[in-house]
């Protein structure tokens, strides 16, 4: 079995023994055609100014009101909008990925979907448990920034109600946030009533934080003309931290523009997926990119960047030149901004959970979709719960690193997932063995053979071996025009080989670059050989042909990203030198999160997986099994 092949796993009894080829196994692209465990769907009600409205929302938080003094200050100086640009490139990337593979595969799920379909199981339970903690520490964390912010427009604590302010229990030594806590639950009734409704809601909040974001910049940049813009005029230069800082800061900002997957995770709920998805992503994208730009060019602009304050950067820019009343605008376009990141950390999660509830790796509670708000509203109700129970008891600032981890593995696996479509995309889809009398039927017709051709298990790999590897026997083929080109068996096994090796250039490079501590000869050599293999690969595969059944594969008509495979590998090697460098402590975390995953997929998920009793046919045969299953119903 190849790189990237499904295998035969009709039949496995995973409660007798561990068959490995469990881990790999892949389901369709619309796996049960997105239908519930109750019978009901979800509702189909999203155009392009909702998917902007979820993008927009869910990107622009609090960090560009907070971030930008740290950046300036420590790593980019005035060139901190260039630092934006080339994070908002880096991103860029990423989106391209998310871009073609959410019209190609438009359910619920996102990257744990794509992954799926594309990596195996094992890889898509991983990247799903990643993603649920990314969403629940992220809600969570923006949560508790509110009511700071709420103090800052009613003057101080005191000013809060009672049931609102910041409570120190002595015997417990931890800090309640009710405020924190209401608005969390506030969200999740919001997220239960439909998604068309919070997503109408979610747009008038970010509209609230969009204008006063165009307040910072007009009014930033009257003031900016009338003193000659101050920040600019600096004896070190445009880059004071040369240009080795103003790359730090982007690699700082990056995670300024990890929200946009959201509006991949509604893709089921999109009207026109092939259209809207692209168009949305791409769209939210570019609007945060243009906003932090021009906002980080007036603020930097207006006070030098050593003179900046790295908690209240844009406030204090305004009052450093006598304007105290412009710090209310600027904490209401925070406030509201935190508002919009909450609703969007909430609303992908119930969805991932259903995706995983569908496919049998989470108990079917979390598969439910309500017949009136066409939502999943158990997965919802229990994501606020506990977002809600971890705002108000916990200070989840310290967690804020295992967001950026579980954003940073879906944008990876993405990309990857994105050159095995390309190149070796599956070549077997699952049937159930319900059906097994459609599937020896068509195995008889094209296998040319009368005798009992066997069990279920049996099915899969016999008639790959008679009708697909016949087909093409050599190494060479001869074409149209007289040449030779590979054989389409001999280039899959090249193109699923290089993409691996390639992958493990780009982790070796990335370690060596990252591990400043190793002694030099080793860290230069394994630069080398990392380096090295990264560019074959990439010389490779840019060389061979892409796979023919790329332009079948899923919805076609959609977005294709383009640059395939320079643009994808560049993405997974930024993205997989970000996740080096986050820390150790950080990745502790993540490492003990993701080890109750394993043992929750070993004695739930994969024992309970849809895809457990399933019959792996050639994606060549599938239709006419499933309209011969149909024929005989009929």
């Amino acid at each position: 079995m190849g790189f990237g092949e499904g295998g035969n796993l009709g039949g496995v009894d995973a409660g007798n023994y561990v068959d490995f080829r469990s881990f790999v196994r892949r389901k369709r692209v619309d796996s049960e055609h997105t239908t519930s465990s109750t019978g009901h769907q979800l509702a189909k009600a999203l155009t392009v100014p909702h998917l902007v409205a979820i993008g927009v929302g869910s990107t622009i938080g609090a960090g560009v009101y907070i971030l930008i003094g740290t950046v300036a200050r420590e790593h980019s100086g005035p060139s901190l909008a260039i630092s934006f640009l080339i994070a908002g490139i880096a991103a860029g990337l990423s989106a391209f990925c998310y871009a073609e593979l959410a019209s190609r595969c438009p359910s619920a799920g996102s990257a744990y979907h794509y992954s799926y379909i594309c990596l195996g199981e094992s890889v898509a339970w991983l990247i799903g448990w990643a993603v649920i903690l990314e969403y629940t520490v992220g809600g969570s964390a923006v949560a508790r920034g509110i009511s700071p912010n709420l103090v800052l427009l009613f003057g101080d604590e005191s000013s809060l109600p009672f049931f609102l302010a910041r409570q120190y229990i002595p015997f417990l030594d931890i800090t309640v946030d009710p405020c924190a806590a209401i608005l969390v639950l506030v969200v999740t009734g919001l997220l239960c009533v439909g998604i068309k409704e919070s997503t109408f809601a979610q747009g008038i909040i970010t509209s609230a934080n969009v204008c006063a974001m165009i307040f910072v910049i007009i009014a930033g940049g009257y003031l900016g003309f009338q003193n000659g813009w101050p920040g600019y005029e600096q004896s070190s230069g445009y880059f004071p931290y040369g240009v080795d800082g103003m790359l730090a800061g982007s690699a700082t900002v990056f995670f300024a523009f990890i929200g946009f997957d959201s509006v991949a995770s509604t893709a089921e709920e999109v009207k026109n997926p092939q259209r809207d998805l692209p168009l949305g992503i791409a769209t939210a994208l570019s609007i945060c990119c243009a906003l932090y730009m021009l906002v980080s060019i007036v603020v930097v602009g207006l006070v030098p960047y050593y003179a900046l304050d790295p908690d209240t950067p844009i406030s204090s820019a305004f009052t450093s030149h006598g304007l105290y009343w412009a710090a209310y605008i600027i904490t209401v376009g925070a406030v509201t901004a935190l508002c919009s990141t909450l609703m969007g950390s909430l609303l992908p999660q119930p969805r991932i959970l259903m995706a995983m509830a569908r496919d049998g790796l989470l108990p079917s509670f979390f598969s439910d979709v309500s017949k009136k708000s066409q939502v999943p509203v158990n997965s919802t109700v229990t994501t606020g719960i506990v977002a809600a129970l971890m705002a108000f008891f916990l200070d989840v600032s310290q967690l804020a690193g295992m967001v950026s981890v579980g954003t940073l593995l879906a944008f990876t696996t993405v990309a990857i997932s994105l050159l095995i479509i390309r190149y070796v995309p599956p070549t077997e889809v699952p049937l159930p063995s319900s059906i097994q009398d459609s599937i020896d039927a068509v195995t008889l017709r094209y296998s040319g053979f009368t005798e009992d051709v066997g069990t279920s298990k049996d099915i899969a790999e016999p008639l790959l071996d008679k009708v697909t590897i016949k087909d093409f026997p050599v190494l060479l083929k001869q074409v149209a025009d007289g040449s030779y080109t590979l054989s389409d068996e001999k280039r899959r096994k090249i193109a699923g080989w290089t993409i691996m090796l390639t992958l493990v250039g780009v982790l070796l490079l990335t370690s060596a670059a990252s591990y400043v501590g190793l002694p030099s000869l080793l860290r230069y050599a394994l630069c080398g050989v990392g380096g090295g293999l990264l560019l074959s690969g990439l010389t490779v595969l840019t060389c061979i042909d892409q796979d023919d059944a790329r332009h079948s594969f899923g919805h076609t008509g959609g977005f294709l990203c383009p640059l395939v495979p320079l643009l994808p590998i560049v993405c997974i090697l930024i993205n997989v030198y970000l996740l080096i460098n986050l820390g150790s402590s950080t990745w502790m975390l993540v490492s003990a999160w993701l080890a109750i995953g394993v043992f929750v997929y070993l004695f739930y998920g994969r024992r309970h997986s849809s895809l457990k009793d399933v019959v792996y046919v050639p994606t060549i045969h599938a239709d006419e099994i499933c309209r011969s299953t149909q024929d005989i119903l009929a």
